[in-house]
């Protein structure tokens, strides 16, 4: 079954309970992935790494040696 036909079938079965629908497949997706952001933030905030550029820095490592010391 695929998301929509569940998504359907569950809309459909809440009618009938007169139960509020469940909202539609990928609403949040944006909202979910921005934490994910800010979660990895926090962590290396508290792991003692940078915030901000470390995927910049990494990909500058590997393609340039020695361009960051």
């Amino acid at each position: 079954m695929s998301v929509t036909q569940q998504y359907l079938l569950d809309s459909y079965r809440a009618r009938l309970h007169g139960e509020p629908e469940p909202p539609a497949p990928g609403r949040h997706d944006l909202g979910l992935v921005r934490e994910l952001r800010d979660h990895r933030r926090f962590r290396a905030v508290l792991a003692g790494r940078p915030a901000r550029g470390r995927l910049r820095r990494t990909l500058t490592r590997w393609l340039r040696p020695g361009a960051l010391g």
